[in-house]
């Protein structure tokens, strides 16, 4: 017995232990475990513009009354298994808004929505692409469950981009991602 408490008083166990309590804490923040746990669910309707004023219905230049759907795709498998649907929308005013629906993915540390002009691949080949050319985050991932919005950037041409990734900014991983078939 006297032995085990010289040894707990010794300054390089003593040492030993404050770094291994540090290390043990830097990883717990790093990887925050907890969130495989933990659910957040998002409910947002899809996006209402009050349309600019409508000319005659006779008139051939009427604008749409509703959002209209440029682009879409089903999400697929990366990092953590993913299911949903992408929509790009082009708003009555012009605006363009992505629509995740029906989105479940594990949750994660520093979730982002990218859209990228990277091509989807399947399986571990894709996990690593969507960093490599052209993307624009549209921000973090508001739940890893459920019907989302985020809204594009004026200066951003929807078209330049062929692809959508639910991006793990702290790893450099796609959790998921969708191909945008053009409408």
């Amino acid at each position: 017995m006297g032995r085990v408490r010289k040894l707990l008083t010794r300054p390089l166990f003593m040492g030993a232990m404050a770094v291994a309590v540090l290390l043990a804490g830097a990883g717990l923040y790093w990887f925050q475990p907890w969130k495989l746990w933990q659910d957040e669910t998002v409910r947002e309707a899809v996006p209402a513009v009050a349309p600019a004023p409508v000319p005659p219905a006779s008139s051939p230049t009427r604008p749409p009354l509703g959002p209209q759907t440029l682009a879409s795709g089903e999400l697929i498998s990366h990092e953590h298994e993913t299911t949903g649907t992408v929509k790009l929308l082009r708003l009555p005013d012009g605006s363009h808004t992505l629509r995740l629906e029906n989105l479940d993915t594990s949750n994660g540390p520093d979730l982002r929505v990218w859209l990228t002009d990277a091509p989807v691949k399947a399986d571990r080949s894709g996990w690593h692409v969507f960093d490599d050319g052209t993307y624009v985050s549209l921000g973090k991932l508001k739940g890893n469950k459920g019907d989302q919005n985020y809204t594009l950037p004026a200066d951003i041409d929807p078209a330049d981009f062929t692809s959508l990734s639910i991006w793990c900014d702290r790893f450099d991983v796609s959790f998921g991602a969708a191909e945008l078939a053009r409408a």
